[in-house]
């Protein structure tokens, strides 16, 4: 995979975090997290239904990347899961995944209102939240022979990288290395030096 393959870097939650706020007697619990699938995030949707079974709505809104959804959950249409997603297009954060627990106080707020609620509730939360900085890394395959290895180890502990498991072959070891794209040609030029030119790797 080329570097200009790569997903573009986004900014996303490092964390769940969760604000409360209470509005014309209404209680109005937001948790906002991290999702990095439709699935992570109606999971936390149904994690927070069991944990709240009393509660009158679980209203909600995802967005990774270009797809999203959102549910009012028995609030008038366009009135709570639609100001959520504004919300957190707003905030210009990915791979989110925002519900807003209401407990009903007794007062009517409105169409006006109800979206005020939600679409601030989940604002605030997400603007208070700790946020998370994701560059996409590319997979470089490296092949050392034994008698270089310690050229490798030596390199991987300078560098910004991660490492796959390594596999023995018959004249060595073999690894993906994770490395930002920036940075794939530098490391190549570097790992031929370390290991005097015996590594071989799947950018050449």
């Amino acid at each position: 995979m080329a570097p200009t393959d790569l997903p573009a870097p986004f900014t996303t939650l490092a964390g769940p975090h969760r604000t409360d706020a209470v509005i014309e007697n209404s209680e109005f619990l937001t948790f906002a997290d991290r999702a990095d699938t439709p699935g992570d995030a109606l999971a936390q949707l149904s994690a927070l239904r069991a944990r709240y079974p009393d509660a009158t709505h679980h209203c909600w809104a995802y967005r990774i990347g270009g797809a999203y959804r959102f549910g009012d959950d028995g609030e008038p249409g366009g009135t709570a899961g639609a100001p959520i997603l504004r919300a957190i297009e707003g905030q210009g954060v990915d791979r989110v995944m925002v519900v807003v627990v209401r407990f009903y106080g007794g007062v009517k707020l409105g169409a006006g209102g109800l979206a005020r609620a939600y679409g601030g509730g989940a604002a605030e939360c997400l603007r208070t939240a700790a946020r998370l900085e994701v560059r996409p890394r590319r997979t470089v395959r490296v092949a050392v022979p034994f008698d270089a290895l310690s050229g490798l180890y030596h390199l991987l502990g300078t560098w910004d990288v991660t490492r796959g498991e390594e596999t023995y072959t018959a004249i060595g070891v073999e690894l993906d290395v994770h490395l930002y794209p920036e940075d794939t040609g530098a490391f190549a030029a570097a790992l031929r030096d370390a290991t005097r030119g015996a590594a071989v790797t799947d950018l050449e």
